[in-house]
């Protein structure tokens, strides 16, 4: 956002150019752009309407933004890339996990891609850079008789934000801090989305390649850690990931899996 005349001007997101670069069968083809919206993933999640598999809903502001456990995103409008994606066919119980994984695992891919950045990625859902959380991930689903009917990606993603104000878990950055300049919002959905469709043909065809690529850039792995969830801490080494895209931990002589938590270096 810039003032001009005194009055703050948002840069909005330009459609034509982010749909000259997006090369996709289908994700990201039906595309919903709104200024502002409580939730792009509460609307794609209780919305009537008939919504294709694929459909990206984009909002430069979101007023109940939200990371995992409830948690708020804040992002400032006409800066980042807040965004959903409505997945309908194909997602299984046994690889809801995986695509989670899938999620973080192409918003890392892209940075890499396009500005040559290192990234890591943190169980289950966090994209840094360095210590710091570049981007977050937060999958919604919903199930009938043990079968999900559909699934929704939510993805939020510092782009263009150079400062960030208040108290985190992890200290924030972006795509422009480190990149040291501003960088086009629409190449980076565009790219994001051109991996997201490959990866999540490799979670149905060679889930076990997308494990690989994650732990690949996770730099927990082999280091002992602290997990905590609600009120349970439990400590031990971040031994792998299951089939299914769990934390395998070992406390002691035992292998446990860890489904939900909040994973963390002990120091």
């Amino acid at each position: 956002m810039e003032k001009i005349n005194g009055k703050i001007s948002v840069k909005y997101f330009n459609i034509e150019e982010f749909d000259i670069k997006l090369d996709t069968e289908i994700i990201g083809r039906n595309f919903i752009y709104c200024e502002e919206i409580d939730s792009t993933n509460n609307y794609l999640m209780n919305t009537k309407e008939k919504l294709q598999h694929g459909t990206v809903m984009l909002s430069e502001f979101q007023k109940e933004g939200r990371g995992r456990r409830n948690r708020t995103w804040v992002s400032n409008k006409g800066y980042n890339l807040t965004f959903s994606t409505l997945l309908s066919k194909s997602v299984k119980f046994k690889n809801i996990n995986i695509v989670n994984l899938a999620a973080s695992l192409s918003v890392a891919q892209a940075i890499e891609n396009l500005y040559q950045l290192k990234v890591n990625l943190k169980w289950p859902n966090d994209v840094l850079i360095g210590d710091k959380k570049i981007a977050g991930i937060l999958l919604d689903s919903s199930s009938k008789s043990n079968k999900i009917e559909f699934a929704v990606i939510g993805c939020g993603i510092n782009v263009n934000q150079a400062n960030f104000s208040g108290k985190f878990d992890i200290q924030p950055t972006s795509v422009r801090k480190e990149f040291k300049k501003e960088v086009s919002r629409e190449r980076l959905l565009s790219e994001v989305l051109n991996i997201l469709e490959e990866n999540f043909e490799l979670v149905k065809k060679a889930a076990p390649k997308v494990l690989t690529d994650w732990k690949s850039r996770c730099k927990m792995l082999g280091e002992k850690v602290k997990v905590i969830d609600n009120e349970n801490t439990i400590h031990g080494v971040f031994e792998d990931l299951n089939k299914e895209g769990f934390l395998i931990l070992k406390a002691g002589d035992k292998l446990e899996t860890i489904h939900f938590g909040d994973v963390s270096l002990r120091v």
